[in-house]
């Protein structure tokens, strides 16, 4: 008998869900069916901010697949399908489109719901010209509204990675670039120095910064946003970006009576099984494990929502997949300045128990005499009594960033910071000085924890 598989939610959880199940199972032992209440699937909402930069020339580029691609693989893409409920004992879902209510019965279901962004409730939330930028719609409406309007005062609201973006972004416009927020420096999941340098870095941009301000309310006139009001006062905006991060999208689940994690994630377990018989969730919605505190988080990633996804399909296409967990390893940028960490922060590593230490090393990106060579700050954080690694941060130029990914494989094995000096990175002039900025920070790591002793 054929098995139907419903997915709920288009994009990079619930799409790779799919199309892996259907790699091992044709059509005729497993029809899918896959409702999106938007009308873009399987897209990367990280390139959203760049999008709307001019980064990227059209959104048709930032979309993987389209539905009649997934079509031709047998999988039914519904959009502007919006699931209402889901009746885990009857077997079926219940779904709103534009012309209809019905009902679709599963045999297996795929929650893949994403996150909700947060939305401030306070007054004037509702005006014309306060846009998020979660969606692939949101960032098209974000751009036609620049077009219509040529806006030349900009706020945005929420220091965060996307806070960071759109502010570069809204400068690419040519916009005056306001950014609040209520936390004393932007990039709160860093270390409040290396935070300091981002907020540098704002400023040097041309971004005032109006840090440890907690919003109000917004003013309008005609329905139009004209203003934010802080707890420190008014600063007028023609156009405002809200950036204030998102939440597990998990109230069907929980509707639904399926467990739900203290992060308010869906709680799954290493195969990506929710409590309910035949139910799987992937992405944004869930709740995972965080491999170096060994707690619950809810991280908000395409990379984890895709490997999710992807276990979620070849368990459901008769394999064998686990999700073993995550580091929390996150990149980002500000024009010329690249900003990453991966693991805990001092104050995390603290909250979880750990006696942590941590060094800050200065290097430049290529050999000092390399033409090209940029700065770069690295920070390492690690166990005062074995030196185990626990987190490191990174803000520098062209270059810096992607130097975290050696920290992060680092830290998903268990390294020591003594250990990590013998790392065989490699060298060239053009691509780094003799020794790389992670190998000094791992050796002064190594040197600090020798002086404990």
């Amino acid at each position: 008998m054929t098995t139907r598989l419903v997915v709920i939610g288009g994009d990079a959880g619930g799409m790779s869900a799919a199309s892996q199940a259907r790699r091992r199972r044709p059509a005729s032992d497993l029809q899918i069916v896959a409702f999106e209440r938007g009308q873009h699937v399987s897209y990367s909402a990280c390139g959203i901010p760049y999008l709307v930069a001019g980064d990227v020339a059209f959104p048709d580029a930032l979309v993987a697949r389209h539905p009649a691609e997934f079509a031709r693989l047998e999988i039914d893409v519904r959009l502007s399908s919006f699931v209402t409920s889901i009746d885990v004992d009857q077997r079926f879902v219940s779904v709103r489109s534009d012309s209809s209510e019905y009902r679709e019965p599963f045999d297996q279901l795929v929650i893949a719901t994403g996150g909700v962004p947060a939305r401030p409730d306070v007054p004037g939330a509702d005006s014309a010209g306060i846009h998020g930028v979660q969606t692939l719609e949101d960032g098209i409406r974000l751009l036609g509204y620049l077009d219509r309007h040529s806006p030349r005062r900009a706020v945005v609201v929420g220091g965060g990675y996307i806070g960071l973006e759109m502010a570069e972004a809204m400068l690419r416009h040519g916009l005056e670039v306001v950014l609040v927020d209520a936390a004393d420096q932007p990039m709160r999941t860093l270390d409040p120095d290396m935070g300091g340098l981002v907020a540098d870095a704002l400023r040097a941009e041309g971004v005032t910064l109006r840090l440890g301000e907690r919003l109000e309310g917004f003013a309008s006139r005609a329905g139009r946003v004209t203003a934010v009001h802080t707890d420190a006062g008014e600063i007028p905006a023609d156009l405002v970006i809200l950036g204030l991060g998102t939440r597990p999208n998990s109230d069907l689940a929980r509707s639904a009576g399926i467990e739900i994690g203290a992060t308010g994630g869906i709680r799954t377990d290493r195969r990506m099984r929710t409590s309910a018989d035949g139910v799987w969730a992937a992405g944004d919605c869930v709740e995972t494990f965080h491999r170096v505190s060994q707690r619950p988080v809810a991280i908000a990633l395409g990379t984890h929502a895709n490997k999710q996804g992807r276990a979620v399909g070849i368990n459901i296409g008769g394999g064998y997949a686990t999700f073993p967990g995550v580091v929390g390893t996150a990149v980002s940028k500000l024009c010329n300045t690249e900003v990453a960490r991966t693991g805990l922060s001092t104050a995390e590593a603290t909250d979880a128990g750990f006696a942590a230490f941590s060094v800050v090393t200065e290097s430049t990106t290529r050999a000092g005499y390399f033409p090209g060579a940029r700065r770069i700050k690295t920070k390492i954080i690690a166990e005062r009594t074995s030196g185990r690694l626990l987190g490191a941060q990174i803000v520098g130029e062209e270059g810096a960033a992607k130097r975290i990914d050696a920290l992060a494989v680092a830290l998903w094995n268990g390294m020591t910071v003594e250990e990590m000096t013998s790392l065989d990175l490699s060298y060239a002039p053009p691509f780094a000085p003799v020794w790389d900025p992670v190998l000094i920070a791992a050796r002064k790591a190594a040197e600090a924890l020798d002086s404990f002793s």
